[in-house]
C-alpha cells in the first residue's frame, strides 16, 4: 500500500515552498519537482483550500506557505489531498462491512486501532522536522 502520487507531489510542493521561504509561481514549482504545471495547479488548489499554502495573484503572484513549517504535518498534507485517513472504507460506514452482522466486527476494531496509530504517527512529522535542504 502506498500513498497516492498526488499526495507525494503535495509533500514535495510544500517542502519546496519551505525551502524557498518566498512566493514561488507554479511554473517554477513544476520545473523543480518535475511535475506538470497543470498538476501543480490542481494540487495547489487543494492545499490552499486546506489552509496549508496561500495563493497570490498578479505579477508578483505565486504560492507560499500559509503557516510555519513546524505547524504543517504529513497528516495535514495527506488529508488535504485524500480526505480523512481511514485504514478501511468500513470505518466510514459500518454498512459497507460485509462481515458486520450485529454491531462492529473484530476487523473494524483492528482497522480503527491501526487508523489511530497511523494518524498519530503522521501528525508527529512536520515539514520542519523532515526538512532537508536541496540547494
Amino acid at each position: 500500500m502506498y500513498i497516492t502520487l498526488e499526495t507525494d507531489y503535495a509533500v514535495r510542493i510544500v517542502s519546496y515552498l519551505a525551502d524557498c521561504n518566498r512566493r514561488v509561481d507554479a511554473k517554477e514549482i513544476a520545473e523543480k519537482i518535475c511535475v506538470t504545471h497543470r498538476y501543480v495547479l490542481k494540487i495547489a488548489r487543494n492545499l490552499c483550500t486546506a489552509g496549508i499554502i496561500k495563493s497570490y495573484k498578479g505579477a508578483d503572484g505565486g504560492y507560499a506557505l500559509a503557516m510555519s513549517p513546524s505547524e504543517i504535518t504529513l497528516l495535514d498534507i495527506l488529508e488535504a489531498i485524500e480526505g480523512p485517513y481511514k485504514f478501511s472504507r468500513c470505518l466510514n460506514d459500518p454498512a459497507l462491512c460485509s462481515r458486520n452482522m450485529s454491531g462492529r466486527c473484530c476487523f473494524q476494531c483492528a482497522f480503527s486501532e491501526i487508523t489511530d496509530k497511523v494518524t498519530e504517527m503522521l501528525s508527529q512529522y512536520t515539514i520542519e522536522n523532515l526538512h532537508c535542504k536541496r540547494k
